[in-house]
């Protein structure tokens, strides 16, 4: 590869190294500010080129510079970021751009860089739809809790659990609360407000994702053949496992989503027998819903989780069965190959 490069992501600035393996020289700067605009101006040196290749580190950011570099007809590569932090060894000077940028370039030039997968710009938008959705229940959760606990500070009688799920919860829910002081029905009044807009966006997205996963063969072939993975676990599956290659077992696929147990490290004060919470949490939330549904007694796996729950508890027998339904779907993903990401 003639030109290779690095480019180090900020959001006021990318810094960038390359070198001309023909010509032996090396430049460096910054792109600034850092956006679509000017990066494609600064790619414009390259027009013509197709012996040019960049690597970019996989943190926030990355999506828009590689679809530059790819519009540019120029080879994108993304780093793992921790790997690729890992690969500097132990650090000697103090850390820059200009360092980051050049380490990136020499890693890609030896054919060192830990790449991370780049997906398909659908699978990229239906992850930012997952995003979203996973972010407006959690916000739907928070402002539940915040009811909760203005009753309870105030004295009153604690609500039932389905008080906030029914109209007639709910009417019992405003009748309550008027025996709170003015500011604690300022309060829970708000709190209900921001629930309804909540809801409302929640449901278009869900039918956002519906649509999405009735056409995405991989997302189809999950929601047919794992119990509980419904079409949102199953579209969020297929977006972050799925690919050709991904991963050479389906052990680093439970590791991927977080979901297997720390063991003990002399670098780390925590306790061992932990979850290690590492990758996508929208991905990790999913298949622990699904896995909650084998508490059911028609669920073909309920006497392992009936085991497990009666030997230590339902949120370990939940985890256990999310884990079997992430190593099942990392195999049939597998099966499937890039097939998994094309339209059903």
């Amino acid at each position: 590869m003639p030109i290779v490069g690095g480019l180090d992501i900020h959001r006021k600035q990318l810094t960038f190294d390359y070198l001309d393996t023909v010509t032996g020289e090396v430049r460096r700067g910054q792109i600034a500010p850092a956006d679509r605009v000017h990066l494609r101006a600064w790619l414009a040196r390259f027009a013509g080129r197709d012996d040019v290749a960049f690597a970019v580190e996989g943190c926030t950011g990355w999506r828009y510079v590689a679809e530059e570099l790819a519009a540019a007809g120029i080879a994108a590569h993304a780093g793992e970021p921790a790997d690729t932090a890992a690969a500097r060894g132990r650090k000697r000077h103090a850390k820059t751009d200009k360092t980051d940028s050049r380490h990136l370039r020499v890693l890609l030039a030896e054919g060192r860089l830990p790449e991370c997968w780049v997906p398909p710009a659908q699978i990229l938008e239906c992850r930012a739809l997952l995003e979203t959705y996973h972010d407006l229940r959690r916000e739907h959760t928070a402002w539940v809790q915040r009811i909760h606990a203005v009753f309870f500070h105030q004295g009153a009688p604690a609500l039932g659990e389905g008080a906030l799920r029914t109209e007639q919860g709910l009417a019992g829910l405003r009748a309550a609360a008027a025996g709170l002081s003015p500011a604690g029905q300022l309060q829970v009044a708000t709190a209900l407000d921001m629930l309804a807009a909540l809801e409302a966006r929640m449901q278009v997205l869900r039918t956002q994702l519906r649509d999405a996963a009735r056409h995405l063969t991989g997302a189809k072939v999950l929601a047919a053949r794992l119990y509980g993975a419904g079409p949102v676990t199953a579209l969020a599956l297929t977006c972050w496992l799925a690919g050709e290659g991904r991963f050479s077992s389906s052990r680093k696929a439970v590791r991927f989503t977080g979901l297997d147990i720390t063991v003990w490290s002399s670098d780390r004060k925590g306790p061992p027998g932990r979850l290690s919470r590492q990758g996508p949490p929208v991905l990790r939330w999913a298949v622990y819903e699904a896995g909650k549904t084998h508490a059911r007694a028609a669920a073909p796996d309920h006497a392992y989780y009936a085991a497990v729950k009666d030997r230590k508890n339902s949120k370990r027998a939940a985890l256990s069965e999310a884990r079997k339904i992430v190593r099942q779907a990392c195999h049939i993903l597998t099966e499937l190959g890039d097939d998994a990401l094309t339209a059903a």
